[in-house]
């Protein structure tokens, strides 16, 4: 089955439909993400701060698919900030992963304490970019008034933009921003997988009524339904899994098709309330993580 492409700012191509290993512990990464391309996913998105890096690497080797049909996207962690030191977690993150260019590379989190050091950080992944090194650049978990003195300080825009999305919580005004700047908006945690371990304030989107009577419809899961809605509004999906049935279920979702009505029941759904971490909190003194050498 042919995933549907989303064509970044840059010209570069990247499937609309990823497969996410956040929290996947290293020693099964590489079977998971085994399983993701046997099922057909050629997009995996990872993190140095996952520290699995290497397991996705492994798996690519592994799976007989040559480079150019595998989109490879991974993070820098706050802690290499920096314009060195963000050459230098690129080194470690393409040693882990096997690869001499990674297709899009992103900072995982803006630094507001410390936004200089996040402006040189993105002024790295500039010249990494313009060396061919990696083909799309981005950010992660970048609220407005970050994207904002980014996009005031520096000379190429980010391709990506991967924040918290799911139907109980949709970021509407960042998602506009990105699009004014043609900024993809790529949803982690789609399905709301932050509503199943973390204390949210709300039900799980998973026994959500209003997506499980739009599921029964089309003979769906809940999963597929909100990660239909995602592509269908334009964004790029990551959803993660380790189970091999789960994965192959996120995978079948480009054979039917929400009506608008649905889109918007499902976009009624927001609460405003944030599952993951406040960007505004993130620092060095509350989530420092050195990262290995490769």
């Amino acid at each position: 089955m042919t995933v549907p492409q989303l064509t970044l700012n840059n010209g570069v191509t990247m499937p609309a439909l990823g497969f996410g290993v956040f929290q996947t512990p290293p020693a099964e990464t590489s079977a998971a993400v085994a399983t993701a391309f046997r099922t057909g996913y050629r997009h995996i998105d990872t993190a140095a701060a996952y520290r699995n890096e290497r397991g996705v690497g492994e798996a690519f080797r592994a799976s007989g698919l040559s480079r150019a049909e595998v989109f490879l996207e991974t993070k820098i962690w706050i802690n290499d900030y920096g314009y060195e030191e963000t050459l230098h977690s690129f080194d470690k993150s393409a040693g882990k992963l096997g690869v001499d260019q990674i297709d899009l590379l992103i900072l995982h989190q803006a630094l507001p304490s410390e936004f200089t050091r996040t402006l040189d950080a993105y002024r790295a992944l500039e010249t990494l970019l313009a060396d061919g090194r990696v083909r799309a650049i981005g950010v992660s978990n970048f609220m407005v008034d970050h994207l904002t003195a980014l996009l005031d300080s520096v000379t190429v825009v980010p391709a990506v933009n991967q924040i918290e999305v799911h139907p109980y919580f949709t970021q509407p005004e960042v998602q506009a921003l990105g699009a004014e700047h043609g900024i993809v908006t790529q949803a982690w945690a789609p399905i709301g997988g932050i509503t199943f371990y973390r204390d949210s304030g709300h039900r799980s989107t998973l026994d959500d009524p209003a997506i499980g009577e739009i599921a029964a419809a089309h003979g769906r899961s809940p999963a597929q339904v909100m990660l239909r809605w995602h592509l269908q509004q334009g964004r790029s999906a990551i959803p993660k899994s380790t189970n091999p049935q789960r994965i192959a279920e996120n995978f079948a979702v480009f054979d039917f098709t929400l009506t608008e009505k649905e889109l918007a029941v499902l976009d009624a759904l927001d609460t405003g309330k944030r599952g993951g971490p406040e960007p505004a909190d993130i620092s060095l003194k509350t989530f420092s993580l050195t990262i290995p050498e490769a």
